[in-house]
């Protein structure tokens, strides 16, 4: 089998898809992170689907190896990292199309058939009580836990800042049942970031996300140090170099690695034997509720180092709620979401709303 061509389409003006096509009549499909699509666009089309054409699609690692050296992509970093996530998701779904089985037993085999996700609110203007509403809202719906993204972002202790107001009204809400989760994006210096982690603490909450940044590995080893609340990080780094790191320097105790970021099901079983070296679990990192959640079940079905509920953006999705590109989309029923069974991904794209939506 060799690989013909490869597209890249930016969908609703924001999201990147591509398909890598073979001789044998086998597409697969695969999801990048959203930012920038335009960028990622250029990086597919022009740096890696030269590296591609031609090759075998089933030789995953090699074909992984391939575009890190067509991108330079040790020296260029993050964009040429979220491009390489979406073709090798593709190749990947084409192994498992091949072989006519779902990636999750390429990965290893299955240990659930579906999993646990937390709601998780990307809301910056809601005040504390309207919080605790939402955050009641969909515990009722079953899910069983909750994150709330509380800082003013690109801010350092700013006075605005209500993230312990907030967490008390959503626990007040929700009862001691649902997990509280809570994402500030690096906003707080290490002093404050203790003083608020011990608030927290008080309110039961279950991890506390990026109280500094992923780069400032020592100020998170102090906050780490300080407190007995689990610290989590790991969203903006993309190798399992930069993990490693994470781990032993920034002393985190979850990690969290986004497939369409840290590039694929290949830097993602790196990742995970690195999380069992070190005895360190996975929370994924997912935004993106289409092939990017897709992936994530799959990888999640299959390893034993993501014990906890899973990302699960609630917020409006063009592409899965106004026009849905998935001819059977995904459900939520009672906070769990099923792995999909069938061959690769075992998801199908509407290719009529992607056409319709697709800017070329």
């Amino acid at each position: 089998m060799k690989i013909t061509s490869v597209e890249c389409l930016i969908l609703d003006g924001d999201y990147p898809f591509v398909w890598v096509h073979t001789d044998e009549g086998i597409t697969g499909i695969g999801e990048c992170f959203r930012r920038q699509p335009s960028v990622t666009k250029a990086l597919v089309e022009d740096l890696l689907t030269p590296a591609l054409i031609g090759k075998d699609p089933l030789d995953t690692g090699r074909r992984f190896d391939d575009m890190t050296r067509a991108g330079s992509a040790v020296e260029m970093g993050g964009a040429v990292f979220c491009a390489i996530a979406g073709l090798d998701i593709a190749l990947w779904d084409i192994k498992g199309k091949a072989f006519a089985v779902p990636i999750h037993k390429l990965l290893g085999g299955s240990a659930r058939d579906n999993i646990p996700v937390y709601a998780s609110s990307m809301r910056r203007d809601l005040t504390p009580v309207e919080e605790g509403r939402r955050a009641a809202h969909f515990a009722d719906l079953g899910y069983s836990g909750y994150k709330l993204h509380s800082a003013v972002p690109g801010a350092i202790d700013h006075p605005a800042d209500q993230t312990v107001a907030t967490v008390s009204e959503v626990r007040a809400a929700v009862g001691d049942d649902v997990d509280i989760l809570v994402d500030v994006n690096g906003a707080f210096s290490v002093h404050h970031s203790i003083e608020i982690g011990k608030a927290l603490e008080d309110l039961g909450v279950f991890h506390f996300e990026e109280p500094r940044p992923a780069r400032d590995l020592q100020g998170l080893a102090a906050v780490a140090d300080a407190l007995t609340i689990p610290i989590a990080s790991g969203e903006m780094i993309y190798t399992h170099h930069e993990y490693r790191d994470l781990i032993l320097d920034g002393r985190v105790d979850i990690i969290q690695p986004d497939i369409v970021k840290a590039p694929g099901f290949t830097e993602f079983q790196r990742i995970e034997a690195l999380a069992s070296a070190f005895d360190v679990p996975i929370t994924v990192h997912n935004t993106q509720p289409i092939l990017s959640t897709v992936a994530h079940l799959h990888f999640c079905a299959a390893s034993s180092m993501v014990p906890y509920s899973q990302e699960y953006n609630i917020e409006p999705i063009s592409i899965r709620d106004e026009w849905p590109i998935l001819k059977e989309p995904l459900e939520v029923i009672d906070g769990r979401i099923a792995v999909p069974d069938g061959p690769g991904l075992g998801v199908e794209l509407d290719e009529e709303m992607v056409r319709r939506l697709a800017q070329t």
